[in-house]
Formats: structure tokens, sequence, C-alpha cells
């Protein structure tokens, strides 16, 4: 069973996020909801939830203060950040600070429990919305940021076009059949790609792949 807090001021979506989890699976427990981040950061103690979904702008606490201090307290508590925004520069802040993920609040049910089921195996979790803005910002040369992220990251620049490719659908969130089907090659080929990719990245998963993709996006 996963255990959840929710903290959110919002009671209306609150209560909907709260029921929509209770009603599609049987895995994911609520165990409490939150109202600001003084009731988060005490909940968190008391509780000591898996995972706390978490709102960004919130009265008396936000978001961002909460997570740097339920993260100080028990580093062991996955934080996603919830934002109505697809470019918040608090949820920035929380991610800095320790969150492992970012969703947009119009993210379907059905999307959030996979989130949060993959988050349980170690994947940062990140709105499709968010990711394509990642990726247009690694391949877009027009992008404000594109300059000053080839600078930072010349890592990146000893892929080769197609691990580029590969590496941003990771990065996005695919799996090894899911790239094969998008670019048209064999699975294998993907595998071989991705123990390239790896060894050229000094890099042991997914995980540490997205870790990377992130620092390109918020950095």
């Amino acid at each position: 069973m996963i255990q959840i807090l929710l903290v959110d001021d919002q009671s209306l979506f609150v209560e909907s996020l709260k029921a929509s989890l209770q009603t599609y699976v049987d895995d994911i427990e609520v165990v409490g909801i939150a109202k600001n981040g003084v009731e988060a950061v005490r909940m968190a103690a008391e509780l000591v939830p898996e995972i706390i979904l978490m709102d960004v702008h919130m009265p008396v606490m936000n978001g961002v203060e909460a997570t740097i201090k339920i993260r100080t307290a028990n580093d062991r508590i996955k934080i996603i950040m919830l934002s109505t925004y697809d470019e918040d520069e608090y949820v920035r802040d929380a991610l800095r600070h320790g969150a492992v993920g970012y969703l947009l609040k119009d993210i379907s049910p059905t999307e959030l429990i996979a989130a949060i089921r993959a988050l349980q195996s170690g994947i940062v979790q990140i709105s499709p919305q968010i990711a394509s803005k990642l990726i247009k910002q690694m391949y877009d040369e027009t992008s404000p940021k594109y300059e000053e992220s080839r600078k930072r990251f010349e890592w990146f620049e000893t892929l080769t076009g197609r691990e580029k490719e590969i590496f941003g659908l990771i990065a996005t969130g695919y799996d090894n059949k899911q790239i094969a089907e998008k670019l048209a090659l064999a699975e294998q080929t993907v595998r071989n790609n991705i123990s390239i990719i790896y060894s050229k990245l000094e890099v042991k998963d997914r995980f540490e792949i997205i870790q990377l993709a992130n620092k390109i996006h918020y950095h």
C-alpha cells in the first residue's frame, strides 16, 4: 500500500483528488490532507507518508518552504509538486531542494496514478508539457536558453544525433519498446544505444538520465 499525504489549500480540488485516488485503485491510501505548508510539515512528521503531493502556492507557508523542511527532517519522503502553470519558478526551487516531480494540476487521474507508481520505481515524474519544453530547449537553436545550455552542459554534445533523440525520449518517460516504435528501430538497437549513452555520460540508470535532463531545464 502506497501511503500519500495531499497538500493543497483548494478544498474542492484536494477532495476531488482524494476521491479519484480512492475510487480508481486499491494500492494507494490517502493518509491525510493538509491545507498549507505548516500543516504539511506537522503531518509529514506524524504520518510519515511515502509520497506527498504538494501544491506550490499556499497561504501561511508555501510548498517550497514546506518541501525544504520536510526533506531536511526526512529525506526518504518523496515529494511531487503540483502546479497550475508549466513555467513556475517556485517549482524549480522545490526541485532544487529535493522534490522529485513536477506535475500539472490538470493531469488525469489515470496519469497521476501511473506517475505515483512509477515514482516507487525511482522514476522522476515530469508532466509531458514540461518534458516537451525540455526537449525543445535541447534541440531548438532558436530557444533563448539553447546557447547557455550548450555551454553549461557540454557533456550533452558528446552524444550523436540519434543518442540525443534517445536521451530525450528516456527523459520524457519512454521505455525501450516505446523508443523503438517511435524511432522505427529494433529494441536491441535501442538497448545498444542506451548502453553507449550510459557509458558516455557515466550514469547507471534511467533515474540518473532524468536527473541530468532536469539540470538542463532547471539551471
